[in-house]
């Protein structure tokens, strides 16, 4: 980990040194700038996750809860506000599936195979992972049911893009609720079963290796802030650069999304579940897993689509982001769901079931790689299809069961 966060803050003034030196070589630029802001972001969030940390240990339980679910991903949503202001919707909505696919798969898959290495079987709470197990399922039916809404309808209802956000803003508040309860009962009804002490092991006899003494209120807020406004600027810098980047190498930007971004946000919390599950706290382990996938799921991806509607207001040329995902986005989440929910459910874990999740995420993110996307769209978009059934409307030819106003609604009435 030292080494990782010592290479990130390298990477921070390298990244601003080519990004506003070297503007003109068009060719590498934005590749380079990408790698090494992606780079010097991890650090950062490691700092955001510490000052987080210490902050609950100040102000108690209940508030550390709050600030945990505020701070706890906060680079990743940082990140997704950026893209949504600079236009770009389908990666900030790839990049939040991308972390719950990351936590789960590739973060638990990892702990789960570095941890069983040279042991036969790891222990963990099995309260815990079905309580946590609940909220996911939630967390996949509100990824669900406004995409089945959508691929349902969309042929027939004149007002989709209305209705749409309509349902994204319930499901959005709900959520919350759901999220805010969910933090009460963990940190106060039923804190007896998300309270553990760690494990110790003779790899680790002290436990978990933090940051030295305590930190004052002030110097973790003031930490928070400062890396709060650096993960800004670089999230500024990595996202601006997706377009140019994915362009020249070829790849589809959802595939960065879903993939890069998810493992740039996620760096922080993966080393520290492999330090953990390798001095056998499966505990700790699991409880990021479950935690950081639930926080994305209930609190960043609802408070984003939130923000979205909110600076549409302001930004009427942006295009709001709703709760509707994309069919191989939703299948992803709900067979990864599945996955870890069915390998935890005795509270243990091997190496193997780690290797299992491991290969979910590699086809995963195989699949997604392969994703057909032309340049500047959505893969979901169907703007193909509208063109089409406008083309026949225009020569005459019917409309195909799509009504009048629905093409007008997407691609504007028909010329002459």
């Amino acid at each position: 980990m030292r080494w990782l966060n010592l290479l990130g803050c390298m990477a921070i003034p390298a990244a601003l040194l080519v990004h506003y030196l070297c503007r003109s070589h068009t060719n590498w630029e934005p590749t380079v700038t990408f790698a090494l802001a992606g780079i010097g972001i991890i650090p950062l969030a490691s700092l955001m996750g510490q000052a987080t940390e210490q902050l609950a240990e100040q102000t108690g339980p209940t508030w550390g809860g709050l600030l945990n679910a505020t701070f706890g991903n906060a680079a990743e949503l940082i990140i997704g506000i950026v893209a949504v202001s600079k236009g770009l919707g389908d990666v900030a909505k790839a990049s939040l599936t991308g972390s719950i696919l990351g936590n789960l798969l590739l973060v638990g898959g990892g702990a789960m195979l570095v941890g069983g290495l040279g042991r036969e079987r790891q222990f963990f709470s099995r309260a815990s992972s079905e309580a946590n197990a609940g909220l996911l399922v939630l967390a996949v039916a509100g990824m669900m049911l406004p995409a089945i809404f959508h691929f349902s309808f969309h042929a027939q209802d004149a007002h989709l893009l209305e209705h749409e956000i309509g349902m994204s803003v319930g499901t959005s508040v709900i959520l919350l609720i759901v999220y805010g309860l969910g933090l009460l009962f963990a940190l106060h009804t039923h804190s007896h079963i998300f309270s553990s002490p760690p494990a110790q092991s003779p790899e680790d006899p002290a436990g978990l290796v933090g940051v030295a003494g305590g930190w004052s209120v002030r110097k973790s807020v003031l930490a928070l802030l400062v890396a709060s406004i650096a993960v800004a600027v670089l999230s500024e810098m990595l996202v601006g650069s997706i377009e140019q980047m994915s362009h020249s190498l070829g790849w589809n930007r959802i595939f960065v999304g879903v993939i890069l971004l998810a493992i740039i946000g996620n760096a922080a919390e993966h080393s520290t579940a492999l330090l953990l599950a390798r001095r056998n706290d499966m505990d700790t382990v699991m409880s990021i897993v479950f935690q950081s996938s639930l926080q994305i799921a209930l609190f960043v991806t609802p408070v984003l689509v939130l923000f979205s509607l909110a600076f549409g207001h302001w930004h009427a040329e942006l295009k709001p982001i709703t709760l509707v995902f994309s069919p191989l986005e939703v299948v992803g989440v709900f067979l990864s769901v599945i996955v870890v929910v069915t390998l935890s459910r005795n509270g243990e874990s091997n190496w193997f079931e780690g290797v299992l999740l491991l290969a979910v995420y590699a086809i995963l993110a195989i699949t997604f790689f392969y994703i057909p996307q032309s340049h500047g769209e959505g893969y979901d978009e169907e703007a193909p299809a509208a063109v089409q059934n406008h083309a026949s409307m225009s020569a005459g030819t019917g409309h195909e069961g799509l009504p009048h106003a629905v093409v007008e609604q997407r691609i504007g009435p028909a010329p002459g």
